[in-house]
């Protein structure tokens, strides 16, 4: 088998070792079809990984491996990041158990830089339960910084898709700090996630307002030709529906986008992060340790960012490929000769050439 015809390997990260993730991922592969879409690779415990499938009671088979390349198709793989020992505690966080996210995390992300594997999809952690993460807003967070990268998180379900100026910082700060600049910066980002991941070639965004710096400029919005349309006020914008006519929509801060993507629908939310080596989703609104143990979560949103990871990684390797290999020209241009040549030897009229000079000036003609 050839690297273009093997599935495309999707790293998935196990989460904290007493939160909820072996059991979302356990559940979701569950599905046979699951298996038939892509190659996953959990990047974890096995040893955690047995604990959790003996403590729910599932019938769920894994091979173990301990290299992205050992990967096998049509099976669960568990890499094995750690040999340590880990203390399972269902539903009761430690730093050890945010230690093994950590862990897991690191792993993964080396691998995509690598080019080992294709997609990146991040089980439920509390950053502020990791030693390793303090000061990072979310895992999401710590990768970007990880690998050097300008992240950008966009919130998606059935029918929104909200990108951000400013994320997890106050409101008076997010107010005070935007720049049209940044508008610009974070509105081009998303236009080119949106061509590149998600395969809207000509996108459509929305713009929210906020007082006074999109306000008072906005139609500086419009002088260079972008696909930004508004500003508009986030209120009636989602209360009438307007946001159904866009593409994307880019919110001044974090509660201006998640609160209308909470009430509008978020069983189907996945945070999908542009910006990094690989496509990487997470399923949004999950609590990391809430019913961890039970055998209650709903795997639905974890398979939900599988799907849209496996999909953004189609469309970027799509989207890629003809810019990475241009066509080559067919013909040499030279246009100093050709200009040179013109000028300087004095054509004869049509009706006084030979049949041999009007095939040699046809082709001086042609090939200038």
């Amino acid at each position: 088998m050839t690297e273009n015809d093997r599935k495309l390997r999707v790293a998935i990260t196990h989460g904290d070792t007493n939160g909820i993730g072996y059991e979302l991922i356990f559940k979701t592969f569950a599905t046979p079809e699951m298996l038939e879409l892509c190659t996953p690779i959990v990047y974890g415990s096995p040893k955690a990984a047995a604990y959790h499938r003996k403590m729910l009671g599932l019938n769920s088979n894994f091979s173990i491996i301990h290299h992205a390349d050992e990967a096998r198709e049509n099976n669960l793989n568990v890499l094995a990041t750690f040999d340590d020992e880990v203390k399972i505690d269902a539903g009761v966080p430690t730093s050890a158990s945010g230690e093994a996210a950590r862990q897991a995390i690191d792993r993964a992300l080396a691998d995509a830089q690598a080019g080992l594997v294709d997609a990146l999809v991040l089980a439920p952690v509390d950053a502020a339960n990791v030693p390793s993460m303090t000061g990072y807003a979310n895992q999401i967070a710590y990768a970007a910084d990880k690998l050097h990268k300008s992240a950008m998180n966009i919130l998606t379900n059935d029918c929104l898709r909200i990108g951000f100026v400013t994320e997890n910082v106050p409101l008076r700060q997010a107010v005070n700090g935007i720049t049209l600049e940044q508008v610009r910066e974070r509105a081009t980002a998303l236009a080119e996630c949106l061509k590149r991941d998600f395969r809207i070639f000509n996108p459509r965004i929305a713009v929210l307002s906020m007082n006074p710096v999109v306000a008072s400029q906005d139609q500086q919005l419009f002088d260079d030709d972008t696909t930004l349309f508004g500003p508009f006020a986030a209120k009636d914008f989602f209360a009438n529906g307007t946001f159904k006519h866009f593409d994307a929509v880019l919110a001044m801060y974090y509660e201006q986008g998640v609160v209308p993507f909470t009430m509008i629908g978020q069983e189907n939310g996945v945070l999908f992060t542009a910006g990094l080596d690989v496509p990487c989703a997470m399923a949004a609104g999950y609590s990391t340790f809430d019913g961890a143990g039970k055998g209650e979560s709903d795997e639905q949103p974890m398979r939900n960012a599988i799907y849209l990871a496996i999909d953004a990684a189609r469309n970027r390797a799509n989207y890629d490929e003809p810019l990475a290999n241009p066509l080559q020209k067919l013909y040499n241009e030279k246009p100093d000769d050709g200009e040179r040549v013109r000028f300087t030897i004095p054509k004869k009229r049509a009706d006084r050439l030979t049949p041999e000079e009007l095939a040699a000036r046809d082709a001086q003609e042609m090939a200038e």
